[in-house]
């Protein structure tokens, strides 16, 4: 029996969709391993301090399924993104959906990846967008994004590690910075910001002050 000619467009894009996925999936997935703040900053393209203002999903033209996100920026502590709003599209959609064809599409976001709400304020460590896809997500995946509450931020697994095995050269932070580093769980907001932005403006990671 012979398939029809949109039988094999479906085929053709379900297979591109699934390669699409999992080579971003994997290249994801290789940055989950621990990493404290230190590795974060490094490793991010952007950093970005806002509150979320939209969150919806769908199916692109080549068939992938993404969240987009936007934040409307309040501070942007590394990397080229300004005031106004920044949009990205991470991996999966937000729960599995109902397709033309009758099919359900289940690739829902990876359970290693940060969930994303509208009105949280967040500060995101924005790893590069990947080469194939132009997707997005955060460096350490959920490590990566940090929430504010009561004027506290916190990753998804409660800043577990965020600050261990990190090594500051004497003088470099003030002392409420220096003490983020004996810190466990929830941190001041502003302090955190605020010892971002002399780590980056001061290029302490690639002076080897901080690591």
């Amino acid at each position: 029996m012979k398939v029809s000619k949109l039988c094999k467009r479906l085929l053709v894009a379900a297979v591109m969709a699934l390669t699409l996925a999992v080579a971003n999936v994997d290249d994801a997935r290789a940055s989950v391993q621990k990493q404290n703040i230190v590795q974060l900053i490094a490793s991010s393209q952007s950093i970005v301090a806002g509150t979320v203002s939209k969150v919806s999903d769908g199916i692109d033209a080549n068939g992938l399924p993404y969240t987009e996100v936007t934040i409307a920026v309040g501070i942007s502590p590394k990397g080229k993104i300004g005031h106004g709003e920044y949009t990205f599209r991470q991996f999966g959609l937000i729960k599995p959906r109902k397709l033309p064809n009758g099919h359900t599409m289940l690739m829902v976001t990876p359970a290693e990846f940060p969930q994303w709400h509208e009105n949280e304020y967040v500060v995101a460590f924005l790893y590069h967008p990947a080469a194939r896809t132009g997707l997005q997500t955060t460096a350490g995946l959920a490590q990566g994004k940090l929430v504010m509450v009561n004027n506290k931020l916190s990753n998804q697994f409660d800043n577990a590690g965020l600050f261990d095995n990190v090594k500051v050269a004497a003088g470099v932070l003030p002392a409420s910075e220096q003490k983020l580093f004996e810190s466990h769980g929830p941190v001041e907001a502003q302090t955190l910001l605020s010892m971002i932005k002399h780590v980056v403006q001061g290029q302490l990671i690639e002076k080897g002050k901080i690591k």
